[in-house]
């Protein structure tokens, strides 16, 4: 399933690195294991019930928006093949503020999402007797439930022991079963099920367009799309990433975004008409807690519903898997860069960043304590992905004028047009996440740069040789972004004071991205600054021999 190459020499405690040992099939099945979670059980459901049966636009509108920062991150990947890419690429074009910046904002969405699929995985085995009270009625964990989730955890951390070779091919497996489950279920429960006046008979877009671009964020939309990073994280351990690396991005979105537009169509027509006949926001229904196994149940194919259910453990249980792996690649990049401790850059004889992967453990069980629940928590996961994904359009921008020679495996077609209108998009999706969700994450970001900007100061104050320069000239733009982000939200009517009109307040993000982006574009590092970033990073991140 993986392709393995036996040349590569082994890294040791001596030397540490990284193996470069993950074919195609690998980054790609890393990405689609991770697009195909929690997020198929629940989105169709939560977003019918947010935007109707114009659900079906979110999902086109989300899955365009994320092919556009994919379309990005693959030329980057290819261009910068090192472990914790995301976290990395502002760091060459703004320095050391902008790297960490968005470095965190990386590792905090990667350690959020596995426990969040182990939420999910425990929410959906509640359909089982024997694991039945798991969790509150609020949805967050009774005791019993936070030490099988504590559990689940551990075992996420202990495959990822075995190395990345183990973890390769335990997640193929696992993705192909992810892909096979949710095809069967649209063409099974379709055959016989699909009622074409379910699209109209209660109005195909009942909240209007604020339903259907508020459906994107808050319904789980984007957060189902999101994972096609996965083949970027792992750059640092692919056989031939130039090569593979955009193939796998580009790959992984396309095969996530067939399956979830044909989920949504599927899981509308295939309704009783008296499970939304008092309209779509009060859509109910038999084992609705769990949307998909209790629609296979209702229309009659109870032994598809018992597989559903099955799946609904091991879809979340890949996806967790994979971004356990991600959080400690990320902080490795992140100590490789500087900004946290040496520690989380130590590898052990398998070439497994080996501290990392116990703080993501510790974050996890951090994350169980009683905060809310799996749907709760997907606008925040959301927005501090995307918040994640932004950088990269920004690095991109700069490295189309001050790197116009570098070599680039996959150049992508009118990028200096795609590039800021994806930038324009992303922040177009933070928007929609809504002002109750950002204000939460502003006190992470606040927490980031307490954490990071702390270890800094001291690596700076100690004369340790690998300080951060923090370059606050080519980062002056970030605080005003940060800012005025918050401050659009704020007076927007998604969740804010409203002071800003539907439409208007498009036309205001998107001027606010452009002048972040052509800002941003002008006070970056110099090309001999960002090469010799390049080249310190290359030569960190060379495999062990």
């Amino acid at each position: 399933m993986v392709n393995v190459d036996h040349a590569v020499p082994q890294a040791t405690k001596e030397t540490g690195g990284l193996r470069r040992d993950v074919g195609l099939i690998g980054l790609m099945w890393a990405s689609v294991g991770s697009i195909i979670g929690s997020g198929w059980l629940y989105g169709a459901e939560k977003a019918v019930v947010v935007a109707g049966p114009a659900a079906i636009i979110s999902w086109v509108i989300g899955a365009v928006a994320i092919v556009l920062l994919a379309l990005v991150h693959a030329e980057l990947g290819g261009m910068f093949p090192v472990a914790g890419g995301t976290a990395r690429y502002p760091h060459y074009a703004f320095g050391g503020l902008a790297g960490m910046s968005f470095g965190w904002f990386a590792w905090l969405q990667a350690a959020t999402v596995a426990p969040i699929e182990v939420e999910a995985m425990i929410g959906y085995a509640g359909h089982w007797k024997f694991a039945q009270g798991l969790q509150h009625t609020d949805g967050t964990l009774t005791t019993s439930g936070f030490v099988i989730a504590v559990t689940l955890m551990a075992v996420f951390v202990g495959v990822n022991f075995f190395g990345v070779r183990a973890l390769a091919h335990t997640n193929s497996a696992a993705t192909w079963w992810k892909i096979a489950v949710p095809l069967a279920a649209i063409f099974i429960i379709a055959i016989g099920n699909f009622h074409t006046s379910n699209f109209t008979s209660e109005g195909f877009a009942p909240f209007g367009a604020k339903g259907v671009l508020g459906a994107i964020s808050s319904s789980g939309i984007i957060f189902a799309l999101l994972g096609f990073e996965q083949a970027i994280q792992l750059a640092g351990e692919s056989r031939n990433p130039k090569r593979d690396l955009p193939r796998a991005t580009l790959g992984s979105v396309a095969i996530g975004a067939v399956i979830y537009i044909l989920l949504q169509v599927v899981f509308i027509a295939a309704l009783p008409h008296t499970s939304f006949a008092h309209g779509w926001a009060k859509l109910d229904f038999p084992g609705i807690s769990g949307p998909w196994a209790g629609l296979a149940t209702l229309v009659g194919l109870g032994w598809l519903g018992f597989v559903l259910y099955l799946d609904a453990i091991i879809s979340p249980g890949g996806t967790g898997l994979i971004y356990t792996t991600a959080t400690s690649r990320v902080s490795y990049g992140l100590a490789k860069n500087g900004y946290a401790p040496k520690a989380f850059a130590k590898t052990d004889a398998r070439g497994v960043p080996w501290f990392g992967l116990i703080m993501s453990f510790v974050t996890g069980v951090v994350c169980f304590l009683p905060f809310p629940s799996w749907q709760e928590l997907v606008g925040f996961i959301t927005s501090a992905s995307v918040l994640m994904y932004a950088g990269a359009p920004l690095a991109y921008g700069v490295f189309a004028d001050r790197l116009p020679h570098h070599e680039r495996p996959y150049r992508l077609p009118l990028g200096r047009i795609v590039s800021p209108l994806s930038f324009v998009v992303a922040n177009l999706i933070i928007y929609w996440a809504g002002w109750d969700t950002l204000w939460r994450l502003g006190f992470a970001i606040v927490l980031g740069y307490v954490l990071l900007g702390g270890y800094a100061w001291y690596a700076t104050s100690k004369g340790l040789p690998d300080a951060p320069r923090m370059n606050f000239r080519s980062a002056q733009w970030l605080p005003g972004y940060l800012v005025g982000m918050g401050v659009i939200s704020w007076l927007g009517g998604f969740g804010g004071q409203g002071t800003i009109p539907m439409w208007w307040d498009i036309l205001v993000v998107g001027a606010f991205s452009l002048l972040i982006y052509y800002w941003a574009k002008a006070t970056a590092a110099r090309p001999e600054e960002i090469e010799r970033s390049i080249d310190e990073v290359v030569i960190t991140d060379a495999p062990a021999h």
